[in-house]
């Protein structure tokens, strides 16, 4: 399955610190591998993890605003949630599925059972 956690509209230069990022996922995956290879500006870091349902990735946009999620609904939860965390406040963080069939806003603050609420109500 695929996922997508973004901000909308305009970050302000904001952009994700990739570092940090890796240490939230290293917490709950600790084998997880990373890969800065330049691929492409979709895959400017590229997160491997085995996770309880198999292999799933993570990648990020060049520009650090998106994260694109190849893995379970339940781990594509835990990531946003990450992601929201290390976002500030103001800016407004979208939570989608890959084929847009729903899109949630993920207010600062919103836990893992909280944002499962928001995406069970809006699918």
């Amino acid at each position: 399955m695929g996922f997508l956690v973004l901000v909308e509209g305009d970050a302000g230069g904001w952009k994700v610190d990739w570092e940090a990022l890796t240490e939230v996922i290293r917490a709950h995956w600790p084998d997880v591998r990373t890969d800065r290879t330049d691929r492409s500006e979709v895959r400017s870091v590229i997160w491997e993890m085995e996770t309880e349902c198999g292999w799933g990735e993570a990648y990020l946009h060049a520009d650090g605003t998106c994260l694109y999620l190849d893995v379970w609904e339940k781990e594509a939860i835990r990531l946003a949630t990450a992601f929201r965390h290390l976002t500030p406040p103001h800016l407004r963080l979208v939570f989608c599925d890959e084929g847009y069939s729903y899109d949630v806003r993920v207010p600062a603050g919103t836990t893992e059972e909280e944002l499962a609420e928001l995406v069970r109500a809006a699918a």
